[in-house]
């Protein structure tokens, strides 16, 4: 059966089945679009929004990258999305900024630039109770002079797309990524911290890396309770000795790592740290931590 949402092309409501591109869309052959994932968490009586004025933010920098035309206000077309699907219950938010129809050419040049929002309820992307088990990838990390990664540009993609499928295939949950100087990057969506001797360790953002908006606040949201922080290349042997390890993001939020190369990671379980850096970030998206209220959207 067809969802009964409905999805916002160009700024206007549409219904889920008649959301469709042409088939000459550029994007569609080319990867030429930017992309955005944000969470709503259902908190009993509204949808909160994390984040959403930075991602918007984001997506719109972003789009400058490829020279797209962002002359729309996005942010408010994801607010009265989300207001008329009525969601009661945690959902995952997808803006696209995208060049759309015309001709067949590398060069967008004749082609108009296309927005879509959609939103569906979603649930855990990882399994962030017991954990994953991860593997280092033989795939390296797209660079800053080859497809930018922090742009979240949509050909760029395919870069994980091989990772994930390799992982998946030999048996493991998710792929970690190397940049082309042999440093820890990422997971195929997700941003990584490890844990040694009580310390965060996180690569920096010059290690080609996304530069996540969930990595953002748990840096800050970490310092505030009392962490330190570090932001710097990590090893991959690192990995295998680190006290704890854990991936992050919008889709994973965070996510523990009980393995990397089937060496396990502390006792193979969720570390203490991890877990209650989890539970406060739940807490925060939900709105029962105030002091963070300023990242939170309501939309009731």
């Amino acid at each position: 059966m067809e969802p009964e949402y409905k999805v916002m092309i160009n700024g206007e409501l549409v219904e889920w089945k008649d959301a469709t591109i042409h088939v000459t869309t550029h994007a569609l052959h080319y990867g030429s679009g930017v992309f955005e994932g944000i969470r709503g968490y259902w908190d009993g009586s509204a949808i909160q929004i994390f984040r959403l004025e930075d991602h918007v933010e984001r997506i719109l920098k972003n789009a400058s990258i490829l020279r797209l035309d962002t002359s729309f206000d996005l942010l408010r077309e994801i607010v009265e999305l989300l207001r008329v699907n009525n969601f009661h219950e945690d959902a995952y938010i997808r803006p696209l900024i995208y060049f759309g129809p015309g001709g067949v050419g590398i060069n967008p040049a004749g082609h108009p630039t296309h927005h879509l929002v959609f939103a569906i309820p979603f649930g855990r992307y990882l399994d962030v109770e017991k954990g994953i088990s991860v593997c280092i990838s033989p795939w390296k990390r797209i660079t800053d002079t080859c497809i930018p990664p922090r742009g979240k540009i949509s050909g760029g993609y395919i870069n994980s797309v091989l990772a994930k499928q390799d992982a998946v295939k030999n048996g493991y949950d998710e792929a970690i990524l190397l940049n082309q100087q042999g440093y820890v990057c990422e997971g195929t969506g997700e941003n990584l911290f490890i844990i040694r001797d009580g310390r965060l360790i996180t690569p920096p953002v010059y290690a080609d890396i996304l530069e996540g908006i969930t990595r953002a606040s748990i840096i800050e949201m970490a310092q505030e309770d009392g962490y330190e922080v570090l932001e710097r290349n990590v090893y991959p042997t690192e990995l295998y000795i680190a006290d704890e390890v854990f991936l992050c993001g919008t889709a994973a939020e965070i996510t523990p790592v009980v393995s990397v190369d089937h060496h396990l990671i502390g006792d193979g379980g969720t570390g203490r740290i991890t877990k209650q850096l989890a539970d406060h970030l739940s807490s925060i998206a939900r709105g029962k931590d105030t002091r963070y209220k300023r990242w939170l959207t309501s939309v009731g």
